[in-house]
């Protein structure tokens, strides 16, 4: 792991996205099973970084960039690490560039990962 400062979220359960986003416990699942988000077990529990959630749902832009991202071999840890830290080539962490619109760019820099 590096020294590199990883963009600041809180962490919500499954329980936490079922309120959240209004959605059934299975509904929340089939989200996470069709890559609208992505999550990981910490402390043993399966958490979702909750910078992913934007006005009650899932940030549009996700979804592909999680694709590109298994196609290009990540697996859930790596896809959310690498969304939550710093690239050099875009200049922010890649979350952050998406919350601001630049879904291309991200899509782009994710696609030379593989």
């Amino acid at each position: 792991m590096s020294d590199t400062p990883r963009y600041e979220t809180a962490w919500l359960t499954i329980p936490d996205l079922v309120e959240v986003l209004g959605e059934s416990h299975g509904r929340v699942r089939r989200l996470l099973d069709e890559h609208y988000l992505v999550g990981s077990r910490r402390d043993g529990v399966l958490r979702i970084p909750s910078v992913f959630v934007v006005d009650g749902r899932p940030l549009p832009a996700l979804r592909g960039t999680i694709i590109v991202l298994h196609d290009a071999g990540f697996d859930e840890d790596e896809t959310i690490d690498w969304l939550l830290t710093p690239e050099d080539t875009i200049g922010v962490a890649p979350i952050e560039a998406l919350l601001a619109g630049r879904k291309s760019e991200v899509r782009r820099v994710a696609a030379t990962l593989a």
